[in-house]
């Protein structure tokens, strides 16, 4: 769970520390969408005094309106549930993709605000113009220790590219989530991993977010 965490931490630090105003568009490149990912989000996390003191609501409604629109949640729940999403009902895979979705934003919001001064470096993009899916290379720089390696895998979708997988030190999201899935789906099938990432969830609502130091 903490290697989990400090996958989407250096994630939404990333997301946060680079980027440029302009607005989004369905015929914006991948990198330059990754590249873009919001100064509006930086900005408002260093300025906002209530989301550097940890106030769980501003957060979270800054993550849901300038983060998540970016992110594909049900292709990411999909390949994280793995052959057992195709067992799964509609109703049920609709449940797993908000549980998991929920998770992802309390954790989100919990490195935003922790957002200080690291910066991101990007890699050139290495794709063909016809491709569907690319990966974005690029590394967190920090004041101190080593740069972090960052990647982010998109697919291109009618509104836009879409973020499905990030990578953080050699570890893709998905595939990480993937053994943690399969384990509770195992012992209580669908309902049951369901049933803990709901669970999971009521405990970070009532957990308050650390303030920046």
């Amino acid at each position: 769970m903490k290697l989990i965490k400090h996958l989407i931490a250096c994630a939404f630090l990333a997301f946060a520390a680079h980027g440029a105003s302009a607005a989004p568009s369905s015929h914006e490149a991948p990198d330059a969408l990754v590249k873009r990912i919001s100064t509006e989000v930086l900005e408002t996390a260093k300025a906002d005094k209530e989301i550097q003191a940890g106030n769980q609501k501003r957060v979270m409604d800054l993550v849901e309106t300038k983060v998540l629109p970016y992110v594909d949640f049900q292709r990411m729940t999909a390949l994280a549930a793995g052959r057992f999403w195709r067992d799964a009902t509609p109703e049920q895979q609709q449940k797993l993709a908000a549980e998991f979705r929920t998770l992802l934003i309390f954790t989100y919001s919990g490195a935003l605000s922790q957002v200080q001064n690291e910066t991101v470096e990007f890699k050139p993009l290495r794709a063909d113009p016809a491709d569907q899916e690319v990966e974005v290379r690029s590394q967190v720089l920090k004041p101190r220790g080593e740069p972090i390696m960052l990647n982010y895998r998109l697919m291109k979708t009618p509104s836009g590219w879409k973020i499905f997988d990030i990578n953080v030190l050699g570890a893709w999201l998905v595939e990480t989530y993937k053994g943690n899935f399969a384990a509770e789906i195992r012992k209580g099938g669908i309902e049951g991993l369901i049933r803990t990432l709901a669970e999971r969830n009521k405990q970070l609502a009532n957990k308050p977010i650390k303030p920046a130091k």
